[in-house]
């Protein structure tokens, strides 16, 4: 059973190793990812350049590329690392625990 703040966003074989996903948790647009090894990872799915879905974008290593302007993203940081992007995107507390991805949420979600 989930700690208190800690929410079921995914089945963990839904997400494929080296694949990502777009999930809502609350009000918030969430990509999870499954990098190598089976780390999954979570970050605010909107790039903060401009609105585009990171899900749709593409995952290499630990980067995630944005598909409107091809933007890049650490997921383990959030740390823009590549132009246009500037500005870092949210990152999630992430576990997976028996079958179930998790995260922990904002107490205002």
């Amino acid at each position: 059973m989930a700690d208190a703040g800690w929410v079921r966003v995914a089945a963990a074989a839904a997400v494929a190793e080296g694949e990502m996903v777009g999930v809502r948790a609350g009000d918030l647009d969430i990509a999870v990812y499954n990098l190598s090894g089976g780390e999954f990872r979570a970050t605010s799915n909107v790039c903060t350049h401009e609105y585009a879905q990171l899900s749709d974008g593409f995952l290499e290593g630990g980067v995630v590329e944005c598909p409107l302007h091809g933007g890049k993203f650490d997921v383990r940081t959030g740390q823009a690392v590549a132009a246009p992007c500037q500005t870092a995107i949210q990152v999630f507390d992430v576990r997976v625990e028996g079958e179930d991805v998790l995260l922990k949420l904002p107490a205002f979600t």
